[in-house]
């Protein structure tokens, strides 16, 4: 998953990434990666890109018994990788996931699982979310192999499954089942990242909490009968009135630590008046409702920073095309604030969708994470790494909109961070969506990053 949009001009020139071969190294990892199939769908297989990976560390020199793939289903198997440090501080955890979403062809101006380089960009299902972050961190632990950089705690790598849904998440699995394997400090992770506009690098932010991830199910009966004797209560009209009138409802501004100090820190970059008054209105302990509803307007974003949202995404319904329906269903997925409880968000959606026969029903349980403290050695090596490599940029932590697995590993007490130095258009996010991409400077910008950051978290201050 990935997803956090925003801020700054660019007033300095860039520090150029690193060439030569592990440039090379990473492209030619992405491209693996992107060319196996590892959706949750028969088709895929996440153990087959766990097995790359591992035969490219073995390759270079890992020695077989700090790697495992390992999990609970044959096509779910989750890579778990140690380069050893001298043991002087606790291990920096290395996550990111191999799954993807799926991807049909005829979706695409191209074939999703085939590797494109095109215009200045890499193309292909997961470029975005997340097979560029573990293409990076696999390069980096061969380039800080053949180095032979010797941490001051071990670096454990894990690539694991069935983030983006499925029956067997692998961080979950891991964290309850082989916690020994996985057991750091503290963890970086998708979640956070570099965002553009029109080219000009904004904001590097530092996810710390995120949103919990719901699914309802919306469903209402009839008796159905003969298409060519229809009558007023049809379940396909009810159910469709009751979502037009969720569709018009905005669920209350809220904002917390994290999302209060966001906008306020995003307000002093900001070259738009307008939009810069906006943010200070809403960081205000009693926030602006018609400042937040410009702001709403202006950028998705905005707005799933400042409330739950629920959306409909997949309808069902109806048997035959000759047949008045017996029964029509939604599913509505809900991203709701910190602390906000799954409960109240039904009981909102049964008020909003006002009609007693369209049922709401919990499909799964939600697992919320409480935030993660901002510790002063990660704050000060991004900031740090930020102001060389991308003069102007400003660093804010973030509430990530969307779920990531980081949540298992803050609530299994391993506190994790969303950073990656890989910037992304603010206003071209393309994660699960269609032709997804990642530009190719900025692909090798984040290797850059990544490899000087993991250099100077694995040691000890």
């Amino acid at each position: 998953m990935r997803h956090s949009w925003l801020l700054i001009l660019l007033t300095g020139g860039l520090v150029s990434a690193q060439s030569g071969p592990n440039d090379q190294r990473a492209r030619e990892i992405l491209k693996e990666l992107i060319e196996i199939n590892t959706t949750d769908t028969p088709g895929g297989n996440v153990t087959r890109a766990a097995d790359a990976v591992a035969a490219r560390l073995k390759a270079a020199g890992c020695p077989a018994g700090d790697m495992q793939v390992l999990g609970p289903d044959p096509r779910k198997g989750n890579l778990v990788a140690r380069l050893r440090g001298t043991g002087a501080a606790k291990p920096l955890l290395l996550l990111a996931h191999l799954d993807v979403v799926e991807a049909k062809r005829e979706d695409w101006s191209f074939d999703p699982f085939t590797f494109l380089e095109k215009d200045g960009f890499f193309y292909g299902r997961g470029t975005s979310d997340d097979k560029s972050m573990a293409a990076q961190f696999v390069a980096n632990l061969i380039r800080l192999k053949e180095e032979g950089f010797k941490p001051d705690r071990d670096l454990i790598l894990a690539l694991t499954a069935d983030e983006e849904g499925g029956a067997f998440n692998g961080v979950d699995w891991l964290v309850k089942n082989h916690r020994d394997l996985i057991d750091a400090e503290f963890a970086i992770n998708e979640g956070g990242g570099g965002t553009m506009r029109g080219g000009r690098y904004l904001t590097n932010e530092i996810q710390a909490s995120e949103k919990v991830f719901q699914d309802f199910h919306l469903e209402v009966t009839s008796s159905g009968g003969h298409s060519s004797l229809p009558v007023k209560d049809n379940a396909i009209y009810r159910l469709s009135a009751g979502l037009a009138r969720l569709a018009a409802f905005d669920f209350p501004v809220e904002l917390n630590e994290v999302t209060r100090g966001y906008f306020e820190r995003s307000a002093t970059v900001q070259s738009d008046p307008k939009l810069a008054a906006d943010m200070r209105a809403v960081a205000r302990p009693t926030p602006d409702l018609a400042a937040a509803a410009r702001l709403s307007a202006s950028l998705p974003y905005y707005n799933a920073q400042m409330r739950t949202t629920c959306v409909a995404t997949r309808l069902l319904g109806g048997h035959a095309n000759n047949a008045l329906p017996q029964m029509a269903g939604a599913n509505v997925n809900c991203r709701i604030l910190p602390g906000v409880s799954p409960a109240s968000v039904k009981a909102r959606l049964v008020e909003v969708l006002a009609d007693p026969k369209i049922t709401v029903t919990f499909v799964g349980d939600a697992t919320p994470s409480k935030p993660s403290a901002l510790r002063p050695d990660v704050m000060s090596a991004v900031e740090s790494l930020t102001r060389q490599m991308f003069p102007g940029v400003i660093v804010v932590p973030v509430m990530s909109t969307g779920a990531t697995d980081g949540l298992y590993l803050r609530n299994g007490e391993i506190p994790t961070y969303g950073v990656d130095g890989t910037f992304g258009d603010i206003d071209d996010v393309r994660a699960h969506g269609r032709d997804e991409r990642v530009g190719v400077k900025q692909y090798f910008e984040g290797l850059e990053f990544q490899y000087r950051l993991i250099k100077e978290l694995g040691i000890k201050k």
